[in-house]
């Protein structure tokens, strides 16, 4: 019985100490564990204060260039700090004078319609219809006119619908909205380069400045002032038409050449050339936007008749003496603005297409 007890007694304790053991050692091994992990923790943590500490931000906010594996340029510049002029003189300085320059243009050809009134003609029609613009002209005119405007909506959509519309509109909407903006304005750049190409090769030489020129200014085109109804001389061309004309070509070609830039960022752009691209696009496109605006103006309200050339292809007599004198001059016996003439049938005589307004 004795020997029972002490048998069970000797498991009991062997079985005790074999626990307490283990114990010890998985105690040990928890705190180990534990230490371990404290000092991996700590280890992290002074690399992460030696990678990501005040030293290492402001070594990155002051753009100093760190290491990557890319060798493409400014790629080891986490924070650009000539971008933030760049974003200042985009958001602070050129949006609200851009905004400022075209409502103030809104308001002055207004104000110019209000208060001077549109230039009438001073006769009567004659019903003498005198040919001033082709087929051609008049599809490459509108063509341009389109794209101009489509391309300036979208690109204003782009600057300042984040002010206007995107605090009015669902959030879906709106990003579908600017998607599309940002597209098209893209897509459709360039077809306005090629537009602007065509435009200056057909008739640059209608809008070469001379001394008739000069004399028209000085009289304010006859549209103001003592001057006004007073019709100063002009060639096909006036000196106000010359003007848009080299306004349009000028900085036509300043916008495109930025805005290939902006589009193809395939040839070691830096970060400093896309955000002068923008910046010169953006001055570009604002002052081709209000000097159409007065082009618009004096299509449709400030010059009676002005728009029905670039409808029709012919203006009237009494519209071409006055406005146009020495053009009409040269014109005036040219067998198409004879009472009469048939365009098509001289076309078929000559075995050509006619250029008449079907």
């Amino acid at each position: 019985m004795t020997k029972r007890i002490q048998h069970w007694f000797t498991l009991l304790a062997t079985a005790f100490m074999l626990m307490f053991t283990l114990s010890a050692f998985a105690s040990e091994g928890a705190n180990t564990n534990t230490d371990n992990e404290r000092l991996g923790e700590s280890s992290v943590q002074k690399e992460a204060v030696g990678f990501a500490g005040a030293d290492y931000w402001r070594m990155v906010k002051d753009g100093q260039e760190g290491y990557t594996t890319s060798k493409s340029p400014e790629h080891g510049v986490l924070i650009s700090v000539p971008g933030q002029t760049w974003y200042v003189l985009k958001e602070k300085w050129m949006s609200p004078l851009g905004a400022l320059a075209i409502f103030g243009s809104l308001a002055m050809v207004t104000l110019a319609y209000v208060v001077v009134g549109p230039l009438k003609l001073s006769k009567p029609k004659t019903g003498r219809k005198i040919k001033r613009w082709s087929r051609m002209d008049r599809a490459l005119h509108w063509s341009m006119a389109f794209t101009f405007l489509t391309l300036a909506f979208s690109g204003l959509t782009l600057v300042y619908g984040k002010h206007f519309l995107k605090p009015i509109l669902p959030s879906e909407l709106w990003g579908w909205i600017i998607y599309a903006a940002k597209q098209y304005h893209n897509y459709i750049g360039p077809i306005f380069f090629l537009l602007l190409v065509a435009v200056l090769v057909k008739w640059w030489r209608k809008s070469i400045f001379n001394m008739v020129d000069v004399r028209w200014f000085m009289k304010m085109g006859g549209m103001v002032g003592k001057h006004k109804g007073t019709h100063p001389s002009a060639g096909f061309s006036n000196g106000g038409e010359k003007a848009i004309y080299w306004l349009l070509i000028c900085f036509g070609i300043v916008a495109a050449i930025s805005g290939f830039v902006l589009d193809f960022p395939i040839f070691d752009q830096t970060r400093r050339d896309m955000e002068l691209s923008n910046l010169v696009h953006m001055f570009s496109a604002l002052i081709l936007i209000c000097g159409f605006i007065f082009h618009i103006y004096i299509g449709l309200f400030g010059m009676e008749a002005a728009l029905d050339g670039m409808i029709t292809g012919e203006v009237d007599e009494t519209w071409a003496k006055e406005h146009h004198d020495l053009w009409y001059e040269e014109v005036k016996d040219l067998p198409e603005n004879q009472p009469g003439y048939d365009e098509k049938a001289e076309a078929e005589a000559k075995g050509k297409p006619s250029s008449k307004t079907s």
